[in-house]
């Protein structure tokens, strides 16, 4: 049920004894899941609400809870950055409603993230870097997820065969996700802490800084690559560099080579997670805008190549009996041996082999039967030369020349996406009592809006900064909230 802004601040005073809300605005949240609002109560301090639009999502803020309960003064006095708490709860039939305490910082667009002081990127490295050396112990006594690399692997794979049987996913993406997650030297990583929803909408910006991390509803033990595939979106290759650069010098742990392609894999794959979830919840948006999308990453991909997402060169794609039949046959040399057909094969490998044994059977008297088997041995060995010089020439990596950017912007099981280019629809900041009518299913906010790229359906890009449920985040700048903006609210 859709709740306006004056709603959730009727709920939050019921929430917190004593809170007497004299202004209220909405803010951006995952707008298929929560609705939010920012108030600002008689004593001039500002709380924010977040209210579940359905049992799943009210799950993942108890999950929240107890996370942020994990949170000990000790663990954080250690991060770079504030951490909410929360300061009540109010239960309306089998959903929960809950309000936080204000955390400083502005919520920026990725463009106006990316515009943002030079100071801004490095302070994201730093943040990440301090949510991923959490210790471990905080994550297992709230009973939280945690994988090992393998675990993590096999579970991706599973997804992978899941979405493979709604028969919507294009073959040559899923060979390409196949390949990836069959490369074993990409998923050698350390496990450690994962905040699972890192993006844009979580990070507060607060005097060119990273003031605050809100969000902790996905938090376990996994694949720190997961935390950087927001990134994949972002245009501005050199504000993705910074992040990782300050990342490894922030991280007491060495970071492994390959955290990008596992991110970049991530972001694509969420294409596929968005479609999966659309079928579960029998919606036809979500279901169109997620086959659109994947149909855009896969002319991308095709076209460009795409961004590297696994250590070895992929396959080659397989020729179609069709060409391969086209091929003309070769014409014997003047004076040369006449060479006899060979056998049929289902591939080259079959045929190769048949020639080998042919070889191996000939006599030694019939010169004719011995050419024969060399000439279809040789040809064997060039090909594998040429596939070897080809791999050799790419660097034992698909080639990548500008390739497409898919975005990710919710956490596990509930993540936007879109891909690139993106068009920002951002609309006036203002703060607004009145709200505006939306649909409550929004398609995933192409974690391009921030990024790397994103398209949506219709205009081929989804604004993340729209999910808010009646406000729009400005595309240029923070979608800050002005207390002295804040409407009032009539207390009579």
């Amino acid at each position: 049920m859709r709740k306006t802004p004056l709603e959730l601040a009727a709920i939050a005073s019921a929430a917190v004894p004593g809170l007497t809300p004299t202004g209220v605005a909405g803010l951006p949240d995952d707008a298929a899941d929560f609705q939010s609002a920012v108030l600002t109560d008689s004593a001039g301090k500002r709380w924010r609400v977040r209210s579940p639009k359905h049992p799943e999502a009210s799950m993942r803020l108890e999950t929240e809870l107890l996370v942020l309960r994990a949170f000990s003064p000790a663990i954080r006095a250690e991060l770079p950055f504030q951490v909410p708490t929360v300061a009540g709860t109010v239960q309306q039939s089998e959903l929960r409603t809950f309000v936080y305490n204000h955390v400083p910082g502005s919520i920026f667009g990725l463009e106006a993230l990316v515009a943002s002081a030079a100071s801004v990127p490095v302070s994201i490295g730093r943040a990440t870097a301090g949510i991923h050396d959490l210790p471990p112990a905080m994550v297992d006594a709230a009973d939280l997820p945690s994988y090992t690399a393998d675990q993590f692997r096999q579970r991706k794979l599973n997804e992978l065969d899941q979405a493979a049987t709604t028969g919507k996913i294009p073959p040559a993406l899923l060979r390409r996700w196949e390949h990836a997650l069959e490369d074993v030297a990409l998923w050698k990583f350390n496990p450690c802490v994962v905040h699972g929803d890192l993006h844009e909408d979580n990070l507060l910006v607060h005097d060119g800084s990273v003031g605050s991390v809100t969000g902790w509803t996905d938090l376990r033990i996994g694949d720190p690559a997961d935390d950087f595939a927001w990134l994949v979106a972002v245009h501005e290759q050199s504000f993705a560099d910074v992040v990782l650069e300050s990342y490894r010098k922030y991280r007491k742990d060495p970071v492994d080579p390959h955290l990008m392609r596992r991110a970049a894999l991530a972001a694509e794959f969420a294409l596929a997670q968005w479609l999966v979830r659309g079928l579960a919840a029998d919606d036809q948006t979500m279901v169109d805008e997620a086959v659109e999308m994947l149909n855009e990453l896969e002319s991308d991909v095709a076209e460009h190549g795409g961004q590297p997402i696994s250590v070895t060169a992929p396959p080659p794609p397989a020729v179609p009996p069709t060409l391969a039949s086209a091929q003309p046959a070769p014409v014997p040399a003047p004076g040369a041996p006449e060479l006899e057909p060979e056998p049929e094969t289902s591939d080259a490998s079959a045929g190769a082999a048949g020639a080998a044994g042919a070889a191996a059977d000939a006599p030694a008297g019939n010169p004719g039967n011995a050419n024969s088997a060399d000439t279809v041995a040789d040809a064997a060995e060039d090909a594998g030369s040429a596939d070897d010089a080809e791999s050799a020439a790419d660097g034992g990596r698909p080639t990548h020349t500008d390739p497409p950017r898919v975005h990710l912007s919710t956490g596990s099981g509930h993540r936007k996406v879109t891909l690139l280019p993106v068009e920002d629809l951002g609309a006036d900041s203002a703060i607004s009592a009145a709200p505006k009518d939306r649909q409550d299913n929004q398609a995933p906010a192409g974690r391009q809006d921030s990024g790397p790229d994103n398209g949506a359906p219709e205009d081929s890009s989804l604004d993340r900064a729209e999910r808010a449920d009646g406000q729009d985040a400005p595309a240029t700048g923070p979608a800050s909230v002005d207390t002295t903006a804040l409407p009032v609210i009539n207390q009579q």
